[in-house]
C-alpha cells in the first residue's frame, strides 16, 4: 500500500473520530467502565486531540515529507501503556504510515479502545493484537523504570526504542495572572495527572503567591474529589504527609508539597522555590532525561517551554522522550 493510501485510511479514521457516531459512543462507554480512570471527559479530550492535531490530510502530510521511506516491511513489536486514553495510538499510527505490520501487546488498562481504532481502520494485516509478543525484528515499549530494565534485557538482541517514567514540570514567575494559573491546572490535572506530559513538579519565584494559586485550583478543579479512586489517593497521602511531617499545603483539590523529585504521587504536585533563572537552567539541564515537556511563563536560552496550558497538546511530531519514532521505523525500512 501507498504512503498516500495509509494517509487517506488515517484521515477516513479522523473523520469517524470526529462523526459522533452511535458506535464510537457504545465503545466509550465500554471503555469507561472497564477503567475507572478513563472518564468520558478524558476520554472525549484524548479522541478529539488525536483528530485535531494528528489525523487531518494537511497534518499527516507534512509531517511525512520529512522521512525517507524505504520498501521492505518488518514485524514491529508494540508494548502499549494504558496509563491515559490511547496513549499508545502515536506508536501504532508511525508503525502503519512507515510501512511496517504492528505486533501488538495492548495494555488490559485501555484494550478497548485501541482495538477499536485498529478495526476502524480495517488493515489486518497491518496489525495483529497478541497476547505474547513473538517473531518481531524491533521494539518499541513504554513503560516503568523498572519494566525498562527487563525489557532492556529481554529485547537486548533487538533495534529498539525503550522508555521510561517521565513527567512535565511548570517554571512560574509571579505575580500570576488568573488566566495563567487556570491554564497551569489544565497542565497539571488533564486526566487526573497521569500523563507522562502533566506537570508534577512546579518551580516557583517567590514573587508567586502559593495561597491564591492553590486557592484558583481549588476553584476549578474541586469536583475531582468526588471521583472515588482520586480521593482515595488524596486521603491517603494527606495522611502519609501528615504523619511524616512534610512541608505542605492542601485544598480540595490537590496536596501541594515542596519536595526535590519530579514524580510526586497522584493528587499531589511537588514544588521547589528558584532565586534566578540562570541558576535553575543549570539545574534543569542535568535532569532532561528525567522531563517529558516543560511549561512556563518565562523563557530560558537553552530550554524548550512551552506555554502554559500546552502540554497536553503536542504536534504530531513531539515525540515521546525526544526520540523520532518516525526516523526509526524509516531506517528499518530501508535496512
Amino acid at each position: 500500500m501507498s504512503i498516500e493510501k495509509r494517509i487517506s485510511e488515517l484521515v477516513r479514521l479522523g473523520d469517524y473520530l470526529r462523526s459522533g457516531s452511535e458506535e464510537l459512543d457504545e465503545v466509550k462507554l465500554k471503555a469507561k467502565a472497564n477503567n475507572a480512570w478513563f472518564t468520558m471527559e478524558n476520554i472525549n479530550f484524548a479522541l478529539d486531540s488525536i483528530a485535531n492535531t494528528m489525523l487531518r490530510r494537511d497534518i499527516l502530510e507534512q509531517w511525512v515529507q520529512r522521512y525517507e521511506f524505504g520498501q521492505i516491511s518488518k514485524k514491529i513489536g508494540l508494548i502499549l501503556a494504558g496509563n491515559i486514553p490511547l496513549v499508545g495510538f502515536h506508536d501504532l499510527m508511525c508503525c502503519y504510515v512507515s510501512g511496517h505490520q504492528a505486533l501488538v501487546k495492548t495494555s488490559s488498562k485501555d484494550s478497548i479502545l485501541t482495538t477499536h481504532l485498529i478495526d476502524r481502520l480495517n488493515q489486518k494485516n497491518e496489525f495483529q493484537i497478541l497476547e505474547r509478543l513473538e517473531g518481531m525484528e524491533a521494539i518499541i515499549a513504554t513503560g516503568s523504570n523498572q519494566s525498562a530494565k527487563q525489557f532492556e534485557r529481554y529485547f537486548a538482541k533487538y533495534p529498539k526504542i525503550i522508555r521510561r517514567n517521565r513527567n512535565a514540570i511548570a517554571i512560574l514567575d509571579g505575580p500570576l495572572r488568573k488566566e495563567e494559573m487556570q491554564a497551569l491546572g489544565r497542565d497539571v490535572f488533564t486526566y487526573f495527572g497521569l500523563g507522562c506530559r502533566n506537570v508534577s513538579k512546579l518551580y516557583l519565584s517567590s514573587s508567586v503567591n502559593k495561597v491564591d494559586l492553590m486557592e484558583q485550583l481549588h476553584e476549578d478543579y474541586n469536583y475531582l474529589i468526588h471521583h472515588n479512586k482520586y480521593k482515595n489517593n488524596f486521603d491517603y497521602n494527606h495522611a502519609i504527609y501528615l504523619l511524616n511531617g512534610d512541608d505542605f499545603m492542601s485544598s480540595g483539590a490537590i496536596i501541594m508539597r515542596r519536595h526535590e523529585d519530579i514524580v510526586s504521587r497522584i493528587a499531589c504536585i511537588h514544588y521547589e522555590e528558584f532565586d534566578d533563572l540562570a541558576s535553575l537552567e543549570k539545574d534543569i539541564m542535568t535532569r532532561l532525561g528525567e522531563i517529558q515537556c516543560i511549561s512556563g511563563n518565562v523563557n530560558m536560552e537553552n530550554i524548550k517551554i512551552l506555554p502554559l496550558g500546552a502540554c497536553q497538546q503536542p504536534a504530531i511530531d513531539d515525540y515521546a522522550d525526544g526520540v523520532d519514532t518516525l526516523h526509526f521505523l524509516a531506517e528499518l525500512s530501508r535496512s
